[in-house]
């Protein structure tokens, strides 16, 4: 197992398993960028761990099942379904804040992290956030 691999191994387990922000912030560079259906670009490391805040709180026993893990070079990749019931609240891009829906979630999704000397400096997550609104049961019943 290579670098990349050990450290997105410990990301994943850091925001699921064993949730430990401190972790996670060790786990990236300062300068770090990431990717996210939701929140779309974060630059720098604090942006990245709030980020992960946010969904450690509100999903504070989610899972992750991996069905593939990868890699290649200084590029670790895993697909997998991330679950787990939304018992905290859930901050919204817009800075809104909803209460817990008590709902179980289950979504397919994939992780891409890229490291140089330890530490996450690109890292990209995609998942169907329609998905996840709509089990979390925040989209109106009507079609679009």
């Amino acid at each position: 197992m290579g670098e990349a691999r050990e450290v997105m191994d410990r990301l994943t387990d850091a925001v699921t398993t064993h949730a430990d922000l401190k972790v996670v912030a060790d786990l990236y560079a300062e300068d770090a960028v990431a990717f996210t259906p939701d929140e779309g670009e974060l630059r720098g490391r604090d942006d990245i761990v709030e980020y992960w805040r946010t969904m450690t709180e509100a999903l504070p026993d989610a899972t992750f099942q991996p069905l593939h893990s990868y890699e290649v070079g200084d590029t670790a990749i895993d697909e997998g379904i991330y679950s787990g019931r939304n018992t905290g609240p859930l901050e919204l891009p817009n800075g809104e804040t909803l209460p817990p829906t008590q709902k179980e979630i289950r979504i397919r999704g994939v992780d891409i992290a890229t490291v140089r000397d330890g530490r996450i400096v690109d890292y990209r997550l995609y998942f169907d956030e329609m998905e996840f609104l709509g089990q979390l049961g925040l989209l109106p019943d009507e079609p679009f």
